[in-house]
């Protein structure tokens, strides 16, 4: 017993022999190998949106990074078969109930094949986020159309329908004070001349705002030619239908109308296709009448104003010229 004593004594002598080199010397070894491993590794960069998980009576009420850095470490045959979509990024608020600015850190919550990986290393940028947190609120806002382009000359767009009309839009308080309306994107006139429908996108003005539905709305607009007004002066006023024993002399030979009709119609009408007149068909005797005037227009014109709207007329009868007979 004795001498396996004497043994170990001299075994341990030599082994605490220098043992601060020796000690170095094993730490040396242990980071050697550290880095070695560490070289092997590789690293994988992309980025994922932020989601911000609150309780359901706020929302987000300022600006916050939409998407946050990945950092993927690890071998080659761990990190690279990793799809992106299963790597997601969040801060939960979950436990703030009032309304705020609060800072959490940038959480991660793994599926799919980031589970499967093993001597996977994660890490993210920004660490964490200050956020603002407002009330939810919604509210029922109309839709104003918007245009771009040019419709065929001498046409215009008569009036529009959006179905539907209005949409309900939820956000923070804040910002939905502010919104009275919301926009489409723009629905294209150009070279247009007849009736048409069209899907549209509704614009958000604010990413912080969000719009019920799938954001779309169906346009229908009604075209229809430009109105034009035109006067023609100095038309004759005729005599119609007078008796042939009797002769008209009016007190103004001539008048004026006023028309409205199509852009396009309007290129189409000649002098003569409109004209004055007043009829004297019920006029059996000779004197002084006040008669209406009338006006001849084509009838895809609207009459706007007519000069003059009634006339006096005097009638005579006709002189009768008799062949006399002499004697010798």
């Amino acid at each position: 017993m004795n001498d396996r004593k004497l043994t170990i004594g001299p075994m341990l002598a030599k082994i605490a022999e220098n043992w601060p080199a020796k000690v170095i010397s094993i730490a040396l070894a242990i980071m050697l190998f550290v880095f070695h491993r560490m070289s092997l590794q590789e690293e994988r960069f992309f980025s994922v949106p932020l989601s911000v998980e609150t309780d359901s009576s706020l929302t987000p009420a300022g600006p916050y990074p939409g998407l946050i850095g990945i950092t993927l470490r690890g071998d080659a045959n761990t990190i690279y078969p990793i799809l992106e979509d299963d790597i997601q990024a969040y801060i939960d608020l979950n436990k703030y109930t009032e309304p705020g600015t609060y800072r959490a850190p940038v959480q991660i919550r793994k599926k799919g094949t980031a589970l499967r990986a093993e001597a996977l290393e994660i890490s993210v940028d920004p660490l964490e986020v200050i956020l603002s947190l407002d009330e939810r609120l919604s509210k029922t806002v109309p839709i104003k159309a918007s245009f771009s382009g040019a419709l065929e000359p001498g046409y215009e767009l008569g009036e529009y329908t959006l179905d539907p009309a209005h949409v309900v839009i939820d956000g923070p308080k804040g910002l939905l004070m502010d919104v009275s309306e919301l926009s489409t994107n723009f629905v294209e006139l150009t070279g247009r001349s007849v009736d048409f429908s069209t899907t549209v996108r509704i614009l958000n003005p604010q990413p912080l705002l969000s719009i019920r539905g799938n954001g779309l709305i169906e346009f229908h607009g009604v075209i229809r030619e430009q109105l034009r007004i035109q006067n023609f002066e100095d038309i004759p006023i005729r005599i119609n239908n007078l008796d042939e024993q009797f002769s008209g002399e009016l007190e103004i030979a001539a008048g004026s109308i006023r028309i409205e009709g199509g852009q396009t119609t309007f290129n189409k009408i000649k002098p003569q296709d409109v004209s004055l007149y007043v009829e004297c068909s019920s006029i059996n005797s000779i004197g002084e009448f006040l008669l209406p005037v009338s006006a001849l227009f084509p009838v895809m014109f609207t009459l706007i104003r007519q000069d003059p709207e009634n006339v006096l007329i005097q009638i005579r009868r006709r002189q009768q010229h008799s062949i006399g007979t002499g004697g010798s």
